[in-house]
């Protein structure tokens, strides 16, 4: 599902990526660990579309992500991946149900079309008594699982997530340590965790160890 060879990245001077191989499988759930200043937002950004490496190769489901540009790229990451991170990044005048729209919205559906996939993802979620509640009358835990519902929403072929238990009390990030796996069951998608917790990074099929810019465990 994901292929790197040899992904480096500098900004100016500074090398941050120093030559990145890794091959993630289909329907993995894979953590990324490592100290701050390791690489791994860098390299999630890269595998995300949201950066571009100074060289080197990488690609998602057999397309090669250096040769998308502009429309193609933001195409291709609406259609196939899927963001999760720290801080939900939702929008506060919006409805957990809107929310979870967006993407679909984004993508073309139609308004009747992303509001029955938003109300069976957040069903999925046990959130379907949330629906019509803004970010600001959520619980951390519920704010999380509105962000999964809309990275899942337009069914992308690999989900990152930074960071995404930092920010939970101990007993929301156990729920979604369980919701994954729950998630990789049931829609098999392919899940790459950036993660400091390494609770969570242990429970995953694989745990990738980064450490000044080059991967130590694969």
């Amino acid at each position: 599902m994901i292929q790197c060879q040899q992904i480096r990245k500098n900004y100016g001077e500074l090398e941050v990526l120093k030559g990145i191989d890794l091959s993630i499988g289909k329907g993995e759930v894979v953590s990324i660990v490592g100290a701050s200043g390791a690489g791994k937002t860098t390299l999630l950004q890269i595998l995300g579309t949201l950066d571009k490496p100074t060289s080197g190769y990488a690609a998602i489901d057999g397309t090669d992500l250096n040769t998308l540009t502009g429309k193609e790229l933001s195409r291709f990451r609406n259609n196939k991946v899927g963001f999760v991170f720290q801080f939900h990044q939702l929008l506060p005048e919006f409805s957990a149900l809107e929310n979870a729209m967006l993407p679909a919205l984004i993508k073309g559906d139609s308004k009747q079309e992303a509001e029955a996939k938003a109300r069976e993802l957040l069903a999925f979620l046990s959130l379907n008594h949330r629906l019509e509640h803004k970010p600001s009358e959520l619980s951390g835990g519920e704010k999380q699982r509105v962000a999964v519902a809309r990275a899942l929403i337009n069914q992308p072929a690999v989900v990152f997530a930074d960071e995404p238990s930092g920010n939970l009390d101990s007993h929301s990030q156990e729920e979604l340590q369980k919701l994954f796996f729950d998630l990789r069951e049931a829609f098999q998608q392919t899940f790459v965790i950036v993660t400091h917790d390494y609770h969570l990074a242990r429970m995953c099929d694989r745990m990738i160890e980064m450490k000044d810019g080059v991967v130590y465990n694969t």
